[in-house]
């Protein structure tokens, strides 16, 4: 692995005493069931891809029980449905789910209480895995494994598989490495040595033709129109740029915009937001320098909605119940405002990128 050597961060990976722990503490909870709800993210990223399949893995492998995927907007990034058809997935819309069929529910990458999944309010969740800050109603499951300072959801299935001895196809090798790879950006962002390590292992496994084919998957003509939307609306202000994206059925342009954006080499923090199923849906980006996305998410968010994240990458939503056009340009100053006034920025003056 050549290049510059990456960042890392403090470890937070547990112990092999801890993992065996959990390991025992989830077959418990696996003893006698025979179904399992597994939820990702609305509009699942790899990370909650892979690690959803890696759940189903472990249920599969620990207790026999069958398993059901879903989530509750779309897979709208090119990648992610390159991914998903690699696997063969079928994946279920939470609309279409009868809860109290499943004996258990399990969420990946995601928490109750964040706004980005479709998990019921009335119910708590019975296994949580993500590498996101922990959220309070969390540790009401009856079992967690949160490891935010990890890169990836995915490198904490990993221990468990390998802990397990759990065999680790090419299939599931090849979407656990594109997961770490694509949430810590080929490890050039918030990387512990487990992330690491979890990669120069999985990539003797995976295959790399199709990984190569998923990495440059096909997008849809309207990829290029947001693409377009988000140049031309994207203003500059001192090191921070800004960016409306408008209405969009497809939400992870508005992440996938705030990366493009941040490559800038005068930008060193980027906000990019659009409107979605009577949502404001936004995404901060920052460079490792400036290292506070998540301080930017939670402040926009405050009192309206849900954001946070990790240091340099984070983002939220903000319910807007039907809120008139007037009203919605009043909501685009204040987020323009809050981001500026946290990033110490004036906020007159803005430019146009192009």
């Amino acid at each position: 692995m050549g290049g510059k050597k990456p960042v890392t961060r403090g470890d937070n990976r547990v112990t092999k005493l801890n993992i065996r722990s959990k390991i025992k503490k989830l077959k418990e909870i696996f003893k006698g069931k025979n179904s399992l709800l597994i939820l990702m993210q609305d509009n699942p990223d790899p990370d909650s891809i892979a690690a959803a399949i890696a759940l189903r893995k472990l249920a599969n492998s620990l207790g026999d029980i069958k398993c059901a995927i879903a989530h509750g907007g779309t897979v709208g990034r090119g990648e992610n449905r390159a991914l998903v058809h690699y696997l063969n997935l079928n994946l279920y819309q939470c609309d279409q789910i009868i809860y109290e069929k499943y004996d258990l529910i399990g969420m990946v990458d995601t928490q109750p209480g964040t706004g980005n999944n479709s998990l019921p309010e009335i119910i708590v969740p019975d296994i949580v895995f993500d590498h996101h800050p922990i959220k309070k109603i969390t540790r009401s499951a009856k079992f967690f494994d949160i490891r935010s300072k990890y890169g990836a959801t995915s490198t904490i299935f990993f221990e468990y598989l390998t802990e397990l001895n759990i065999e680790i196809d090419m299939h599931l090798a090849t979407a656990l490495l594109y997961a770490i790879q694509s949430d810590t950006q080929d490890l050039g962002r918030e990387t512990t040595n487990a992330d690491i390590k979890a990669i120069e292992i999985l990539y003797l496994f995976a295959n790399k033709r199709m990984l190569s084919e998923i990495q440059h998957g096909s997008v849809q003509r309207e990829y290029f129109k947001t693409l377009t939307e988000a140049l031309n609306n994207a203003y500059v202000y001192e090191n921070c740029v800004i960016s409306n994206l408008g209405v969009t059925n497809n939400p992870d342009m508005i992440a996938e915009a705030a990366d493009l954006l941040l490559r800038d080499e005068n930008i060193e923090s980027a906000i990019c937001y659009g409107y979605c199923q009577d949502k404001l849906l936004f995404s901060v980006r920052t460079t490792v320098s400036l290292k506070i996305a998540d301080k930017i998410a939670k402040y926009i968010a405050a009192r309206r909605g849900t954001g946070g994240g990790h240091q340099t990458y984070a983002g939220g939503q903000i319910p807007l119940n039907n809120q008139t056009a007037p009203q919605l340009k009043k909501l685009e100053k204040v987020i323009r405002n809050k981001a500026l006034h946290i990033l110490s920025i004036n906020c007159n003056g803005g430019k146009k990128l192009i």
